[in-house]
């Protein structure tokens, strides 16, 4: 391939040859002083220094085979010594394409927007941020992005993606940020298996999963971020997130949950952030937040709670944890009040945005606040205890009088009928 310009094209990137330019460096001259200098080179070591003129790391690989590094002579290895003197010299080898803004002293590579089809692995290796968000890629193969050794924040955001193989990512080791948000991927699979353990936040925002299987992020023991929200998630299987024990931090808003299982939660004990707004979930089970220690934020506002279980929140264990629920359709009732008056005297559970709180049920009370009606939804319900209660009092006076006036009656007659004796005897 011409690399000095004209329209062929390159295909790795599907884009004209014109757009891919390789600075010129000494590393041509040094090559040649090096061959001229050591006419013994061996056939392998040969190999080695016409890969350096493409990609300096690819060396480092070729240099240290073992079946290549065994049968190298003395000689050959301090040629190999000196080579590397000469890259450390001149400095990394630098690739980089017209679509693409490349700042090398700050290992800063922004390919966002520039029309990319598949995934470039040929960027220098000391790499450490790497923009390809808004592309057009749609699928990643395992090892799709080379040997970038160093790299820490991978952005590949508002793709076509809809298949991320196992193994994608496993040169990435020093991978800290990964954001596959606003794609189409519709299910992980074996996606991160051999996944970077250094990953500490994952971006799946808006994309169409529908389930997470059981072990889908196994090895991302590391994590501390998983962002969830906006799928189309409605099941999650046990053990989906057994693989992220120091997970501080999930996101699962605008999903389709409607349940949450008891154990869902069970392996989360460092999680401080759960999300869960704008889902249709319509109860809570007991103790489903009993596993969350740390849990510090809940966020259940804006599904279709019309009721609350107290034992459900009363399991959240943590010192202090601040819970959201506005937006959920409260049916106001005596019973929904004594929930939030035993929540009221929790003092490890704040209700922040209870002054927020609306009623749709009954129809008489509907946009009403629940703290403007909270005197009102025990009324009737006390009201009848009352009546009940006035009503038995009635009844028993009512029987003891009737017993009194039979007792008094039953005493006359016994009088009468004694007189009635006593007269006829004389």
């Amino acid at each position: 391939m011409d690399t000095r310009g004209g329209k062929k094209e390159n295909p790795k990137l599907g884009v004209p040859t014109e757009d891919y330019t390789r600075p010129e460096t000494n590393q041509r001259t040094l090559f040649q002083l090096v061959t001229d200098f050591w006419p013994h080179l061996s056939a392998v070591s040969a190999g080695c220094l016409a890969v350096w003129q493409t990609d300096a790391h690819v060396v480092h690989h070729c240099v240290t085979d073992g079946h290549h590094g065994r049968d190298m002579s003395p000689s050959t290895h301090w040629l190999f010594f000196l080579q590397y003197t000469f890259i450390s010299l001149s400095g990394p080898a630098k690739a980089c394409y017209k679509a693409c803004t490349c700042l090398p002293d700050l290992k800063y590579i922004n390919c966002s927007g520039g029309n990319l089809s598949t995934a470039v692995s040929s960027f220098p290796s000391n790499t450490e941020y790497l923009d390809l968000s808004e592309n057009l890629l749609t699928a990643l193969p395992r090892g799709a992005f080379g040997a970038l050794w160093g790299l820490k924040e991978l952005l590949l955001s508002t793709n076509n993606i809809t298949s991320v193989a196992a193994g994608a990512f496993i040169q990435l080791q020093s991978l800290q940020r990964l954001d596959l948000s606003g794609n189409r991927i519709g299910a992980l699979g074996d996606s991160f298996a051999l996944g970077p353990g250094s990953l500490s936040q994952l971006l799946l925002s808006g994309n169409r999963l529908t389930a997470l299987e059981i072990g889908a992020f196994r090895d991302l023991d590391g994590l501390a971020r998983l962002d969830l929200s906006a799928n189309l998630i409605q099941l999650i299987h046990p053990g989906a997130f057994g693989g992220v024990t120091s997970l501080r931090r999930l996101h699962l808003e605008g999903n389709r949950l409607r349940v949450l299982g008891t154990g869902l939660f069970s392996t989360l004990h460092s999680l401080e952030v759960l999300g869960l707004r704008g889902n249709p979930l319509g109860s809570l089970e007991p103790g489903v937040f009993a596993p969350l220690p740390s849990l510090a934020l809940l966020d259940l506002s804006f599904n279709r709670l019309s009721g609350l279980n107290f034992k459900a929140l009363l399991g959240v264990r943590s010192p202090v944890a601040h819970v959201l629920l506005e937006g959920n359709p409260w049916h106001c009732d005596c019973e929904l009040q004594r929930v939030f008056d035993k929540l009221g005297r929790v003092r490890r559970i704040s209700l922040d945005d209870y002054r927020e709180l609306r009623c749709s049920e009954p129809a008489e009370m509907r946009g009403r606040a629940v703290t403007e009606v909270e005197g009102e939804l025990c009324v009737g319900e006390t009201v009848t205890v009352l009546v009940l209660t006035l009503t038995v009092l009635v009844t028993v006076a009512a029987s003891l009088i009737m017993a009194e006036r039979s007792k008094r009656s039953t005493e006359a007659k016994e009088e009468e009928g004694g007189a009635t004796e006593a007269y006829s005897y004389y």
